[in-house]
C-alpha cells in the first residue's frame, strides 16, 4: 500500500469520485453537515483523539508538535480503531474527512502522518 493512497479533505469540501472511501475522522459531527452531504463510508470517532486532548489543543498552531506527540501515543494505545483505515487504504483510496477550518492543523493531518508511518512499516 502507497501512502498515497491516503487523503484528507475538509467536510464541508465537496466529495469527488478521486476520494474513493470516506471516513469521518471527528470526534464531534460537523456543524450542519447532514450524513448524505458528506457522502462517508462510517463514522470513525473511535479514532478521533480524547476530548481531553481536543480540548488542550484548541486548534493552537503553537501546540501543534506537542498536540501530534499525544495523539500518537494515544493512537499507539488503541490499534483496533486505526488498523481498519489501513486495511481500507490497503484496498483503494481512503480520504479522511474532517470538520476543522485550519486545514494544516487538525487530528485527520496528525491520524494520515500517523497511518503513513504504520504502513511505511508494514512493507
Amino acid at each position: 500500500m502507497s501512502p498515497s493512497h491516503i487523503k484528507v479533505k475538509r467536510a464541508y469540501d465537496p466529495s469527488s469520485e478521486s476520494d474513493g472511501e470516506r471516513l469521518l475522522v471527528d470526534r464531534y459531527w460537523p456543524r450542519g453537515m447532514t450524513r448524505e452531504r458528506l457522502e462517508i463510508a462510517r463514522w470513525a470517532r473511535e479514532v478521533a483523539p480524547s476530548r481531553s486532548l481536543c480540548e488542550w489543543f484548541g486548534h493552537d498552531p503553537a501546540r501543534w508538535e506537542q498536540f501530534k506527540e499525544r495523539y500518537f501515543d494515544e493512537l499507539d494505545h488503541k490499534a483496533e480503531a486505526w488498523r481498519p483505515l489501513l486495511d481500507d487504504a490497503s484496498n483503494g483510496r481512503v480520504t479522511l474527512v474532517f470538520g476543522a477550518k485550519d486545514v494544516n492543523h487538525n487530528q485527520a493531518v496528525a491520524l494520515k502522518e500517523y497511518l503513513d508511518s504504520k504502513a511505511s512499516s508494514r512493507r
